[in-house]
């Protein structure tokens, strides 16, 4: 989708042409609030284990409310972490007790780190003399709370078949994480391309990258089910090629290729995924350049 447009004119636009399309979009959760009290009549319906959905046809739309167990203590657990790292800053700044200016500038940084899911649950306050006075908000809180694990979809399929849609929004969630793995594992940075074959060599090559990131994680699930490709490609990292170049007395130069040694790590996680490295190889003489 183009960045220019925002998701709500595509979406009604789509509805409009009846052009067939159907679309499964993530919704921001301030839209859950709108349809909080209509959600709470429609009864939950079992998609699999840890995973429940309600459904809520809309304006010709359906609204897709889903929870899951294992969501919902992943983003609990990040909640709490950060919450007591926020709490904890604030403790220690009531106590260092700055100068107005300074503890404002103190504050907003700890914010920043704490980020919004954390900040948005504390009530700060600071008075005219610095003193600096907070409190846990527990109305918001419950509210967070109540929504943890929970994320709300938006969709014109159809309602007869929730395991359906949660296979594409599944799909959706590959897609989003192949952009990420590109963009961050990968470290493939945008490159801005004139000429159309340069773009198709580029999209080639980032694809030859993702199938390789890929081929790694199936590799990984049967030999360290918990371990990621970005941890495989920082502890490969640390093996690198270098050149030795020796001058000889007649002026020319011998040259060695050699590759550091792998750690103890690092060997381990070579026999497990069943990977050799190449042998050093042999050194060479090199004639000096012309002038």
């Amino acid at each position: 989708m183009d960045r220019g447009i925002p998701t709500e004119d595509i979406l009604t636009e789509l509805r409009a042409a009846d052009s067939g399309v159907r679309y499964l979009v993530g919704t921001p959760k301030a839209r859950l609030t709108r349809y909080e009290a209509a959600l709470a009549e429609r009864p939950w319906r079992e998609v699999r284990p840890q995973l429940r959905v309600k459904l809520l046809p809309q304006d010709g739309e359906l609204y897709v409310l889903a929870e899951s167990q294992a969501r919902a203590g992943k983003e609990r657990g990040m909640r709490r972490r950060r919450l007591k790292a926020s709490w904890q800053r604030l403790g220690a700044l009531q106590r260092q007790r700055p100068p107005r200016d300074a503890l404002l500038t103190k504050l907003g940084a700890a914010q920043e780190k704490a980020g919004r899911s954390a900040t948005s649950l504390v009530q700060v306050e600071v008075a005219a003399d610095g003193a600096l006075t907070y409190r846990l908000d527990r109305d918001k809180l419950r509210t967070v709370r109540g929504r943890e694990g929970r994320y709300l979809l938006r969709t014109n399929l159809s309602a007869d078949d929730p395991e359906l849609i949660w296979r594409c929004y599944m799909q959706l969630c590959f897609v989003e994480e192949a952009f990420r793995t590109l963009k961050g594992d990968l470290g493939l940075r945008p490159i801005f391309h004139q000429l159309p074959e340069r773009i198709e060599a580029h999209l080639f090559i980032a694809f030859l990258a993702y199938c390789l990131s890929i081929t790694l994680r199936q590799q990984l699930r049967t030999v360290a089910g918990g371990l990621m490709p970005r941890a495989v490609l920082e502890k490969l990292a640390t093996v690198q090629m270098l050149d030795v170049a020796v001058p000889t007395t007649d002026g020319r130069e011998l040259l060695l290729v050699r590759r550091t040694e792998p750690s103890r790590d690092v060997q381990l996680l070579l026999d497990h995924l069943n990977l050799t490295l190449p042998p050093q190889p042999p050194p060479r003489i090199r004639a000096p350049l012309a002038l």
